[in-house]
C-alpha cells in the first residue's frame, strides 16, 4: 500500500528542490559549470548519497564527468553495470542492492543502491546522471519521479 503523506512530502521537497536548482542555474548555459554545480547540489542537498555525477556519451563509451563523491571509475561501456544499462536502453536503472545486479561495477564498495537517469535532449543521449548510496533500497518511485525532473530542468537550462 503507498504512504500517500510520505508521497506527497517527497514530492513537495523534490518541488523545493527544483526551484533551488532553476534559481542555480538561471543565469549560465554552460554544460560543464551546470554539470558541476548540479552535482554538488545534489549531494548536499539529497540524503544518503555516497556519489552524484555524471558520466558523458564518448564514441558509445560513458566517460567521467563532473562529479562529487569517491573517485569513480573512468569508462564505461554501453551495456555494462547499471549506467552502462541505462546508457544503452535510455531508461532510468533504479537498483535497490547493486550487488545482485548482473555486471555491476563496483567503483566504491560502500554503494549499495543506484539511480541512473539517462540525459536525453532532442533525440541524442547527451550521458547519464549516477547517483549512488550506501543505503539498500535508497531511492523510491518518488525519488525516481522527482530526480528526473530535476535532470530535465538541468537539460533545458543547459546547452548540450
Amino acid at each position: 500500500m503507498i504512504d500517500l503523506n510520505a508521497t506527497v512530502e517527497g514530492l513537495q521537497g523534490y518541488g523545493l528542490l527544483a526551484a533551488q536548482l532553476e534559481a542555480l542555474l538561471a543565469d549560465e548555459r554552460d554544460f560543464i559549470a551546470n554539470a558541476a554545480q548540479f552535482s554538488a547540489f545534489l549531494y548536499s542537498q539529497v540524503e544518503d548519497l555516497n556519489w552524484a555525477g555524471f558520466y558523458l556519451n564518448r564514441n558509445e563509451q560513458l566517460l567521467l564527468g563532473p562529479f562529487q563523491g569517491q573517485v569513480a571509475c573512468v569508462r564505461i561501456p554501453f551495456g555494462r553495470g547499471v549506467c552502462g544499462a541505462a546508457a544503452a536502453s535510455r531508461e532510468t536503472q533504479r537498483v535497490e542492492d547493486v550487488h545482485a545486479f548482473p555486471g555491476h561495477i563496483a567503483c566504491d564498495s560502500a554503494s549499495n543502491s543506484e539511480l541512473v537517469i539517462p540525459l536525453v535532449k532532442d533525440g541524442r543521449l547527451i550521458g547519464v546522471l549516477d547517483l549512488d548510496s550506501p543505503k539498500l533500497a535508497r531511492f523510491s518511485e518518488v525519488d525516481q519521479a522527482g530526480l528526473e525532473g530535476l535532470a530535465g530542468i538541468f537539460l533545458r537550462l543547459t546547452d548540450c
